[in-house]
């Protein structure tokens, strides 16, 4: 018997055959029960969340790609409209409540105010002894100083104001007169009101001819004055 064909190389050659076929066997079972798993993932139906959030993504998608609506001139035209419509009615209601914008013509509170000033005015909050304010008398606007609140007694001795029997101390460079006044002294000054005399004394169209002034009658307290002319 030929030395290949002995008992030991039959051996080696089955055990050689069996394990080969053992190792193809395993590998057609792993390859069949990937197929398998694929099988199964590819039937596996979606759920509610997943088909939610993919319909959701194509929603938006489709809504980035529509344009928006591109303005027109009448759209510009109203946005315009309204910008000019909320200006008005702050200005008008700064106007009327909070500021007041006046012309003086003429020279009674001459040198602080002369002759075609812009004059600014601040109506809120309380006038107080010093201030310069505007008010109005019979319609016609006019500016002067505040020498007395209400309670104070007046007195015009010569040149000099007294009030509450101490003298005046002014800034003014007119000497002041009861002459041409329509009022008499001592005066004291009526609840609700203010005593006002110009800067210019020799005018005496002033408290001294109007007597005290209701602060209702007052445009508020001058806080600007622009110059317009003689600069």
């Amino acid at each position: 018997m030929p030395q290949c064909f002995t008992r030991a190389n039959i051996y080696v050659c089955a055990a050689y055959i069996r394990r080969r076929m053992t190792d193809e066997k395993v590998t057609f079972e792993f390859i069949e029960q990937n197929e398998s798993n694929s099988a199964e993932a590819e039937e596996i139906p979606e759920s509610p969340a997943e088909v939610s959030k993919k319909e959701t993504g194509s929603s938006s998608k489709s809504a980035a790609k529509t344009k928006k609506r591109k303005k027109t001139a009448l759209d510009y035209a109203i946005e315009l409209l309204i910008k000019i419509v909320i200006t008005v009615a702050v200005v008008l209601i700064l106007c009327i409540f909070v500021i007041g914008i006046h012309v003086n013509h003429g020279n009674s509170n001459y040198p602080m105010i002369k002759d075609g000033d812009l004059v600014i005015t601040f109506k809120p909050g309380t006038l107080n002894t010093g201030d310069e304010i505007c008010y109005k008398v019979n319609g016609e606007v006019r500016y002067g100083r505040v020498i007395a609140k209400a309670g104070d007694e007046i007195t015009i001795n010569d040149t000099y104001v007294m009030v509450n029997g101490f003298g005046l101390s002014e800034d003014v460079i007119y000497p002041t007169t009861a002459d041409g006044a329509l009022i008499s002294f001592p005066y004291v000054v009526q609840e609700g009101t203010v005593f006002v005399l110009n800067d210019f004394r020799k005018d005496v169209k002033d408290s001294r001819t109007y007597g005290a002034i209701p602060l209702g009658d007052c445009e508020g307290k001058i806080i600007l004055v622009i110059r317009r002319r003689g600069i």
